[in-house]
C-alpha cells in the first residue's frame, strides 16, 4: 500500500505531458496509466488492411465513435514504412494519429513486422526478394516457406531498426499528446506447420539445445522479440505486448502456431522477452473463460486485443468477465469497422455503460472491490448456466444467468453477464444485463434483505438516481434483476434481519 501511494504521489507531481503511458501496479492489479490516470480500453481492432489507406478509413471513424470506443487497435506494416532499406515513409502513421485525435480516440499500434499470423507477408520487398541475406525457414521436407527465420540475426536486426525508427517517430509526433498508448510487437507469432522451424541453422541450434521442440521455438521467438522491443523501448518506452493465437483442444504444436505467446509458454516468454510488459490472448473459440484464466497472473495483466469478431453476441458477458472478475485493462473485438448494425447497437450499449462507470470500475479494481460474472462455455459450445457466487463486503452474492421472468426459449443465457462493485458499508452497484442477484450474510447469521434498490446512471463520475425499484421489480424484495436485452446499473443498499 505504501509503495502504491508513493507511486501515485510521483505521478501527481509530474506534468501530464511528461507522463509516458505505462503499465503499473495500482493496489491489487496492474493497470494501464495514461496521462497520469488509470485508463480502461474500450477498443476495437481494425481489419488487417484497413489502416493502409486514409480514404478507406475516413468513412468509419464516425461509426467507431458512435459505438463509444475510446481506443482503436490499428496495424502499421513494415512494408509501408520502409519501402526502400533505410528510407522511411511515416505518412500512413501520421494520418492515422491525426484522424484518431480528430475523433477523440487513442491508438494501440500493431506492428506487422517480420511475422503476421505466423507468416512473413508484411515485410518489404527488399526483404522478401533477398533470400540469401534474409533466410526463410523450410518445412520438414526441406521446402522453402514464406516464413522468415527467428534464428537469423540479419532478419532480427533489420526488423529492430525499422521498429526503433517507428518508435522514435512516435515520440517525435506524439510524445506530448499520447494518442498512441501501447504497441503490439509482431502479430500472432507461432510456427506452422511443425513444432519448430527447420533448416541447417535451425536444426543445428535445436541439436545443441535439445528438449521440448515447442519450448525451443518459444524461446527463439521471445529472444528475437526482445531485441526488437528493446530497440523500440530505447527510442520511446511505451507499453508493449505480444498476442497469441490459441490452439484447439487436442491439437499438437504446429497444428496451431507453435511457440507463440500462449499461457502454457508464459515462462519462456517472460524469460526470453523481459521488455514485453505482458502477453495477451486472441480468442475466437467459445471457451473464452477458460482461455483468459490461463493468462491471469500477478505479473501478467489481462488485455484481450481480439475478442472474437465484432458483433459476437457474447461480447458483453465476456467483457464483464475480463474487467470485473480478472481486473482486465480492456476489451477489443476484431474487424470492428465491419460490425453489423445490430452488433454495433449491442457493443455501443455495453461501451456506453462501461464508459460512464470507468472511474468507479478502475478504483474498485485497484482496491479489490469488484467481481464479474459470465456463464462459462466449453469449446463445443455447451453453456454452464449454473449460478455463481462471490463473497464481498460481508455478504455472499449469488448471480443467476437465467432470467426468471423471460421464457427460456426467448433468452440466451450465454449472452448474459454482469459485475458487482462494493461501495463500502452495505452499498453495492450491480451492472450488466440478463442477471439476477440474491444475497445472504457471509457469516450465515440471520438473513439479508434489500433496504433500497435504485436504477440510475453515471454522468461525469456522479451517480444520478432514477426510479426506486420495489414490488414486482425486485420480486417483493427477493432479488435484484437486470433484464435481458438492455444494459443497466442499479445501486443497492442491503440490511440484515
Amino acid at each position: 500500500m505504501i509503495r502504491w501511494l508513493f507511486s501515485l504521489m510521483l505521478l501527481a507531481a509530474t506534468p501530464a505531458f511528461a507522463q509516458i503511458p505505462q503499465v503499473a501496479q495500482r493496489g491489487e492489479v496492474r493497470q494501464l496509466i495514461v496521462d497520469g490516470k488509470p485508463f480502461l480500453i474500450l477498443g476495437g481492432e481494425l481489419g488487417n488492411s484497413s489502416s493502409s489507406n486514409r480514404a478507406y478509413m475516413a468513412r468509419h471513424w464516425a461509426k467507431l465513435r458512435a459505438m463509444r470506443l475510446n481506443t482503436v487497435l490499428a496495424p502499421v506494416s513494415w512494408e509501408l514504412i520502409e519501402p526502400v532499406e533505410g528510407q522511411f515513409d511515416f505518412s500512413s502513421v501520421n494520418w492515422l494519429i491525426e484522424d484518431a485525435r480528430a475523433s477523440d480516440m487513442r491508438l494501440v499500434i500493431l506492428w506487422f513486422g517480420t511475422w503476421k499470423n505466423s507468416m512473413s507477408s508484411y515485410v518489404p520487398a527488399w526483404v522478401k526478394r533477398d533470400t540469401k541475406r534474409f533466410p526463410r525457414t523450410t518445412d520438414a521436407e526441406g521446402r522453402s516457406q514464406e516464413i522468415l527465420s527467428a534464428l537469423s540475426p540479419a532478419v532480427r536486426d533489420a526488423d529492430a531498426r525499422a521498429f526503433a525508427a517507428l518508435m522514435a517517430h512516435l515520440r517525435k509526433v506524439d510524445g506530448e499528446r499520447h494518442t498512441v498508448i501501447m504497441v503490439q510487437v509482431e502479430n500472432e507469432i507461432g510456427f506452422l506447420p511443425t513444432a519448430r522451424e527447420h533448416g541447417a541453422v535451425a536444426d543445428a541450434a535445436y541439436a545443441k539445445a535439445g528438449g521440448d521442440e515447442e519450448r525451443f521455438t518459444a524461446l527463439s521467438y521471445a529472444r528475437f522479440v526482445e531485441v526488437v522491443a528493446g530497440a523500440g523501448k530505447r527510442a520511446y518506452p511505451l507499453p508493449m505486448f505480444v498476442n497469441g493465437a490459441q490452439g484447439r483442444p487436442g491439437k499438437k504444436p504446429g497444428e496451431y502456431p507453435s511457440g507463440g505467446p500462449l499461457a502454457h509458454l508464459m515462462a519462456e516468454w517472460r524469460k526470453g522477452a523481459p521488455s514485453i510488459d505482458f502477453i495477451a490472448p486472441d480468442i475466437y473459440f467459445p471457451n473464452f473463460a477458460g482461455i483468459v484464466a490461463g493468462y491471469v497472473t500477478p505479473q501478467n495483466p489481462l488485455f484481450v486485443p481480439e475478442a472474437n469478431n465484432a458483433g459476437d453476441p457474447r461480447a458483453a458477458a465476456n467483457a464483464m468477465l475480463v474487467i470485473g472478475k480478472h481486473g482486465g485493462m480492456g476489451f477489443s473485438p476484431f474487424s470492428i469497422e465491419n460490425i453489423s448494425d445490430a452488433g454495433a447497437e449491442r457493443l455501443g450499449g455495453l461501451y456506453a455503460l462501461l464508459e460512464s462507470m470507468a472511474p468507479v470500475i478502475l478504483t474498485a479494481q485497484s482496491e479489490g472491490r469488484i467481481a464479474g460474472f459470465a456463464p462459462p462455455v466449453t469449446f463445443d459450445g455447451v453453456v454452464d448456466e449454473a449460478p455463481q457466487s462471490v463473497t464481498i463486503g460481508g455478504y455472499r452474492l449469488t448471480v443467476s444467468f437465467v432470467d426468471p421472468w423471460t421464457a427460456k426459449d426467448k433468452q440466451q443465457p450465454s449472452e448474459h453477464g454482469g459485475m458487482v462493485i462494493w461501495l463500502g458499508g452495505e452499498e453495492f452497484l450491480v451492472a450488466g444485463r440478463g442477471v439476477t442477484l440474491t444475497v445472504e450474510p457471509a457469516d450465515g447469521k440471520g438473513r439479508a434483505g434489500l433496504d433500497a434498490v435504485d436504477e440510475g446512471r453515471f454522468e461525469g463520475g456522479k451517480w444520478i438516481a432514477g426510479r426506486r425499484l420495489n414490488g414486482d421489480e425486485t420480486h417483493q424484495g427477493r432479488h435484484v434483476r437486470l433484464p435481458p436485452g438492455q444494459f443497466g446499473v442499479q445501486k443497492v443498499r442491503l440490511y440484515r434481519y
